[in-house]
């Protein structure tokens, strides 16, 4: 499972080096309302690993990404694992939500 999980994050780094992304409706409103630049997006997903898979999202297979800015913002960004990258949502993961780690939910009880 990890090589599969390398292999999608691999693919998303590559299209997104390459321009090959865009963004949802909601991921275009999502970012300008949290105020999240194009530059951040691209130094999230260079430093980013995949921390859920969504092999049957409704945008088609995607996943969730953790990495942070240059400037050590941590962001989560969900994308789809089309030909065109998707970036389908982006924010910065809220621990009331999230363990410390951010990478694990918190249960809800």
């Amino acid at each position: 499972m990890a090589k599969q999980l390398q292999n999608k994050l691999d693919y998303i780094k590559k299209a997104v080096a390459e321009g090959r992304y865009r963004y949802t409706i909601h991921g275009a409103k999502q970012r300008i309302a949290r105020r999240i630049k194009r530059q951040e997006i691209e130094e999230v997903v260079d430093s980013g690993e995949v921390i859920e898979d969504y092999p049957k999202h409704h945008y088609g297979p995607a996943c969730l990404l953790l990495g942070k800015t240059a400037a050590g913002k941590s962001l989560h960004i969900l994308c789809s694992l089309q030909n065109m990258v998707d970036i389908i949502t982006v924010y910065e993961p809220d621990l009331v939500e999230w363990e410390k780690d951010l990478k694990t939910r918190r249960t809800k009880l």
